[in-house]
């Protein structure tokens, strides 16, 4: 038991304890608020590697989370950027910005986590994305596989951004050690190489491009005339300039001429600007076009690809390509091959990852569809720079699937295409799916090239080539056959959607009605025959002629006649009359072109009166029941 004394020194003793503990607590929040905003500091000047390391060791909130996972993400660190932004995700996800989502789902896509990532893009995007399944597709329909071999450049420091130059190429890199470090990835700036690629794709006689070219900041991506005189370079301006609440240097387009085997008259393009960037230009064949990519006022996204055309040394405004190649993300890295065909790398389209390459044809003076590249060179993580010899078919380009911006040689060998026609088959009226409908692929010619019976989901699916005609025909029992045309082509249009509508005979035809006994029957004036007669009239052939113009009009319709007759006489003999009648009724019909195998005769007697009179049935009602009945089979 405690006494008065001994409590009193016990509380002075926790007092002084719980002072300690507040002082303690106190400096640790106030270095964790110093040291974040320092790590905020760097992350503003993007100096992501120095700032991630500060975040690493500070308490998580929403804050901390987004911005050490974007470090990683910025930096290519995908495994690590994924773990980080699933904590966010997992505590943040309602608040987030839909910028977020996009960086949480490269991350994922970064290391093949397809699963994680299609649903997230679902739910952000509102619509289904199923990766696996686009990958499968593009394996069908690309025009080309391609057989990869990494370069050895003689150095593991990145390197992308090759262009031909001759008998060489000139190629990017982070080799110079000797240039300043860059805070973005604590890597040297980028100077510009020549190099000669050797018979088994590796790079030999590396030596620095022209010290008048290289500096201090970074150089990448040069193109050259056809003449070798003149090229184009990427250089990143000499001042960092305040653009909203970011302060950066734009990188900008140069042009020099080689005078006197020595790189001079560098000049800035007109285009270029200090508010924005242009960068990656690539020429075109005849030197008329300079194609780039540029974030500049205007642009769809974060980089657009534009051109301008090219005249006297003097330029035209910048031209967008449009929204068919630009979306709101990143399309950086056009090259042009000698057919006028775009490949750019792209993180707005759907992809296998992160930057995919894609491609463009020129038709009508305009690049439309694209078509991203597939699997056989694409991967998770970013694929860019793409250049062609088209001569040979060979190539390269440059990833950083391993980690590190690598550079990468190619050959590519013609796919056999197979693309693919999807749909589902639906009552026209209703629009209910109709399960167990004939769905057939016609060739041009009418040949049947494929059919199925489609299930309970009442879809079909089926293989067809590229730039072909075909037809699409659905059927059932009771409906009329539906037929599509549709054309395949090479613009990399993986599915074509044809949902087949079909329209029963008793929605298209009046006549046409569907009794409580569950038979379709066509409903006709009767047809009238003398007693103890079976030859058609002519009241009642005018009456079959409307049925002979309805079954030319629906070609599979097939239909029973079936004939009765009134109640005097004996079954027996009133059996064989109605089967003389109804077969008088077949025979005429196909006097009048209706094929026999359409047709069911049958003779009911007086069996199946309409009215059931007994023996006291009057004349008219004895009219009545003499009768023929026209039901559809098929």
């Amino acid at each position: 038991m405690i006494n008065h004394l001994d409590f009193s020194k016990y509380l002075n003793m926790n007092k002084n304890l719980l002072i300690i503990c507040v002082i303690f607590i106190s400096s640790i929040s106030f270095g964790q608020k110093k040291s974040l905003k320092y790590a905020n500091k760097l992350f503003e000047k993007k100096a992501y590697i120095e700032a991630a390391v500060i975040y690493e060791k500070l308490d998580y909130n929403k804050e901390v989370l987004q911005n050490l996972g974007d470090c990683y993400y910025y930096n290519s660190k995908m495994g690590k950027a994924k773990t980080v932004y699933n904590w966010l995700f997992s505590s943040y996800k309602d608040s987030l910005n839909p910028s977020v989502y996009f960086r949480y789902v490269q991350a994922l896509k970064g290391v093949n986590d397809y699963n994680t990532s299609d649903q997230i893009q679902s739910e952000y995007l509102g619509h289904e994305v199923n990766t696996p399944n686009f990958i499968e597709n593009l394996k069908r329909i690309v025009p080309y596989n391609y057989q990869i071999k990494e370069v050895n450049t003689g150095s593991n420091e990145g390197d992308f951004g090759v262009s031909y130059f001759g008998e060489d190429i000139v190629f990017t890199s982070l080799r110079n050690i000797e240039n300043p470090e860059y805070g973005w990835n604590k890597k040297p700036y980028l100077d510009l190489y020549q190099a000669f690629v050797s018979d088994d794709k590796n790079l030999e006689n590396v030596v620095p491009f022209s010290d008048n070219i290289n500096t201090e900041t970074h150089e990448s991506n040069a193109t050259f005339t056809s003449d070798l005189k003149i090229m184009y370079f990427s250089r990143t301006g000499d001042k960092q300039v305040q653009i909203g609440e970011e302060k950066y240097a734009a990188v900008k387009i140069f042009r020099a001429e080689l005078i006197d085997s020595e790189w001079t008259n560098i000049t800035e393009l007109p285009f270029s600007n200090d508010m924005y960037s242009t960068q990656h230009p690539v020429l075109n064949k005849d030197n008329t076009k300079l194609y780039f990519s540029s974030d500049m006022p205007g642009s769809i996204g974060s980089f657009d690809i534009y051109y301008v055309n090219i005249s006297d040394n003097t330029y035209s405004d910048p031209i967008n390509l449009g929204s068919s190649i630009n979306t709101k993300h990143r399309e950086q890295f056009p090259f042009i091959d000698n057919d006028e065909t775009l490949y750019f790398a792209s993180d707005g389209h759907e992809g296998i990852g992160n930057l995919d390459i894609f491609m463009s044809k020129l038709m009508d003076s305009q690049y439309k569809e694209i078509l991203n590249l597939g699997p056989t060179i694409n991967t998770g993580m970013d694929d860019f720079s793409f250049v062609l010899n088209d001569s040979i078919q060979k190539g390269f380009f440059a990833s950083n699937r391993d980690g590190l911006d690598k550079l990468y040689a190619f050959s590519r060998i013609e796919n056999k295409r197979t693309f693919i026609v999807v749909g589902d088959v639906r009552d026209k009226n209703t629009k209910e799916i109709l399960p167990g409908t004939k769905v057939t692929l016609l060739n041009e010619d009418g040949s049947i090239a494929d059919e199925l019976i489609v299930g309970e989901d009442g879809k079909y699916r089926f293989n067809t080539e590229p730039n072909k005609v075909y037809s699409i025909e659905g059927y059932r029992d009771f409906y009329i056959p539906t037929i599509e045309e549709f054309n395949t082509n090479e613009e990399g249009k993986v599915e074509y959607n044809i949902e087949l509508e079909i329209e029963s005979y008793d929605d298209a035809e009046e006549i046409v009605v569907t009794k409580t006994d569950g038979y379709i029957y066509i409903e006709l004036e009767n047809i009238y025959f003398d007693l103890d007669k079976w030859n058609i009239k002519p009241q009642a052939s005018k009456t079959l002629d409307v049925l002979v113009n309805l079954l030319k009009k629906y070609p599979r319709m097939e239909i029973q006649l079936g004939a009765h007759t009134d109640s005097r006489s004996s079954d027996e003999y009133n059996l064989i009359l109605s089967e003389n009648r109804a077969k008088s009724t077949l025979d005429y019909l196909v006097s009048n072109g209706i094929n026999k195998s359409r047709l069911q005769s049958k003779g009911f007697g007086e069996s199946q009166p309409l009215v059931d009179c007994g023996d006291n049935c009057t004349e008219d009602i004895h009219a009545i029941n003499r009768r023929c009945e026209f039901i559809i089979l098929k």
